[in-house]
């Protein structure tokens, strides 16, 4: 088991927004969180899925950082952890994961008493629960259906973390569910044609590819930079 000190140090790195809210890193998420709310005029964005081409890219630390600057704009926010297959919100955030989507999923416990607050103002999270056997089956789900109904009539903005696109099917069955995704690429690891293809399988299954996200793109005298481009 790693030193507290460590884990720690791994969640303030995870959740710059957070620990650093004034840092160039939180101002592009809050860029992000901005260009997603004018990305659609005649509709509201409530429901938004977060994955990638492949693993390793940072859509799970996109996601919760998404979270929080919602949450930062006085939002309710809903983290969700759907990656049923390699959860790390309970990481992230420090929670159990004893239950979660997949008990909520199963009827085995309601939204409401799986829902974990966090030490971030108006951000609470739904981790994976159990790893279930069928992971994409519960994905395309009428309970899931059922789920994102209820979360949307309890909270202002519900951000799902999915499992990367080429890997298995759950975000493609996911997306047409969600009124917006966005796709994470990593500068300099993520492949154009593995993007490209992950963009294609997307906009197939019906989803709203609202934008980009780079990251890892170093700059002079900064760390890590974040950007979102369009579609």
């Amino acid at each position: 088991m790693a030193p507290k000190k460590t884990m720690m140090g791994e969640q303030r790195r995870k959740l710059v927004t957070s620990y650093d809210p004034k840092s160039p890193i939180s101002e592009q998420y809050r860029t992000i969180r901005t260009n997603i709310q004018f990305s659609s005029v005649d509709e509201e964005i409530k429901t938004i899925m977060v994955t990638s081409s492949g693993p390793g890219e940072g859509k799970s630390t996109t996601a919760s950082n998404l979270a929080v600057v919602f949450a930062q704009a006085e939002n309710s926010v809903l983290l969700v952890d759907a990656d049923m297959r390699k959860p790390t919100a309970h990481y992230t955030f420090n929670l159990t994961n004893t239950f979660g989507l997949t008990t909520v999923l199963a009827k085995q416990i309601s939204l409401g008493e799986a829902v974990k607050e966090t030490n971030v103002p108006n951000l609470s999270v739904l981790t994976s629960g159990p790893i279930p056997p069928n992971p994409s089956e519960l994905m395309g789900s009428v309970g899931m259906e059922r789920f994102i109904k209820e979360a949307k009539e309890t909270f202002d903005i519900i951000i799902f973390d999915t499992p990367p696109v080429l890997a298995v099917t759950d975000a493609q069955i996911l997306a047409n569910k969600c009124d917006g995704t966005i796709l994470v690429a990593y500068s300099g690891r993520t492949e154009m044609e593995a993007a490209g293809k992950a963009k294609e399988l997307l906009v197939a299954s019906k989803g709203k590819l609202l934008g980009a996200v780079l990251n890892g793109k170093k700059l002079e005298n900064s760390d890590n930079y974040y950007y979102y481009g369009t579609k």
